[in-house]
């Protein structure tokens, strides 16, 4: 009798465990789904009022240069040498390998499209996300783990700035150092001669086809939005999270995969 009582209990804890078990991560699956509403939500009211042009009050300018110059300023310069000289190893070995094997023709579509299509907008989302969670963030996060409702002077005046200068700091990353990885492929290919210019612009114009362009217009905004909202929701959301790494950094960081996956998927598939 004993031992049937024991096995009864047994089970019956074991059914109560798993039930907990499926109740929990139900419970998980619907909090992961209000948390990515709720960032939606806020880069939707982040971009309505990036867009709009009674955002821009002499005083929100001044909050806006400063939290640009911060973001995008402070690290062009060096984040532009560090990536020229990456670049520069990468297209000596492009352009010697396609020689080695005499497919010299296809060594600057292959530069163009490596360096400036995928692997400069990956790199800059992914140094102004890495630069962003590691500085110390002063937003005036709610004190408990679920956030109220968003303050619309709180938005307009704290996180709409920052929003706006991380985005922007994508976006100049990125077109600085493409434009260096172009004056360094021509350099390394032609030398300091003029007489290169018209092949070498028919050339980056045969891959920067209409869809290739609007492809990665897409890819580098896509980019710019995420590194500018979900770290900021992910903050909001759990305010009590400690660690050195910004709260959504993880998240951040498999979004910009995904989207780079994607988007190879829907160009070469």
């Amino acid at each position: 009798s004993d031992l049937k009582n024991s096995a009864y209990h047994a089970a019956m804890h074991a059914g109560y465990v798993q039930t907990m078990n499926a109740n929990s991560g139900l419970y998980r699956a619907l909090l992961a789904l209000k948390n990515s509403w709720f960032t939606l939500k806020l880069g939707a009211w982040v971009l309505a009022l990036a867009l709009s042009p009674s955002s821009y009050t002499p005083a929100r300018w001044r909050t806006l240069a400063w939290h640009m110059h911060l973001s995008t300023w402070q690290v062009l310069g060096w984040f532009s040498a560090l990536a020229a000289l990456l670049s520069l190893v990468l297209i000596r070995i492009v352009l010697v390998t396609a020689l080695s094997y005499g497919l010299s023709q296809y060594a600057l579509q292959m530069v163009v499209r490596v360096l400036i299509i995928e692997l400069i907008p990956l790199c800059a989302a992914m140094f102004v996300a890495l630069r962003a969670s590691l500085s110390a963030s002063h937003l005036p996060y709610p004190t408990r783990a679920r956030a109220p409702a968003i303050d619309p002077s709180t938005l307009t005046t704290q996180l709409m700035p920052r929003a706006v200068a991380d985005a922007f700091a994508v976006v100049t990353l990125a077109l600085v150092s493409s434009t260096l990885v172009l004056i360094l492929t021509y350099l390394s290919q032609y030398g300091l001669s003029p007489w290169g210019l018209s092949g070498f612009t028919r050339t980056v114009g045969q891959v920067f086809s209409p869809s290739v362009s609007m492809s990665l217009i897409l890819k580098i905004l896509f980019f710019s939005w995420a590194v500018a909202i979900i770290p900021m929701a992910a903050s909001w959301l759990n305010p009590q999270a400690s660690g050195r790494m910004q709260p959504g950094s993880t998240l951040l960081f498999l979004v910009l995969f995904v989207l780079e996956a994607g988007f190879l998927a829907i160009k070469y598939i």
